[in-house]
């Protein structure tokens, strides 16, 4: 079974359930098949956190995938979708999220699935690596400027 990064620790996936692209869930949503317990969504770049808006408080993951380093997107819909109130699992999945951790954690992130072969270990590590940030987040509503 392939480990992940889950909630701040090493863990195996229990994901058991199918993963759809949007196209895919859009599709078992007009067939009455979604939204489910055992049906999560994939995000790709450029297509918004606003296609499942209405299934927010059903679907029990949201994948975002972050297939190119330079490709920021990913990071704004976790955010989003936490300010529209999803509490579910947010999964970073890509190999272009291993330098990313700590950031996309503090955008509402809180799991990572790599691809290739990762020291999950040094991972975990690098989540801890700043004591505050600068920026407003989903963890913290006010810039450090605005703290002092």
């Amino acid at each position: 079974m392939p480990r992940i990064i889950k909630d701040g620790a090493v863990i195996e996936d229990s994901w058991k359930g199918r993963l759809l692209d949007l196209e895919s869930y859009n599709n078992a949503v007009a067939s009455g098949e979604a939204p489910a317990a055992d049906i999560a969504v994939q995000l790709e770049p450029g297509e918004e956190p606003a296609a499942i808006e209405g299934d927010l408080h059903a679907i029990p993951m949201v994948a975002i995938h972050f297939p190119v380093f330079t490709d920021g997107r990913g990071f704004s819909y976790a955010r989003e979708l936490r300010q529209r109130g999803y509490s579910g699992e947010i999964r970073a999945v890509g190999g272009f999220i291993r330098d990313q951790l700590a950031y996309l954690a503090r955008c509402g992130v809180n799991a990572y699935a790599f691809d290739g072969n990762v020291d999950l270990d040094a991972a975990l590590a690098s989540l801890g690596g700043f004591s505050d940030h600068y920026q407003a987040d989903v963890l913290q509503s006010e810039p450090l400027f605005r703290r002092r």
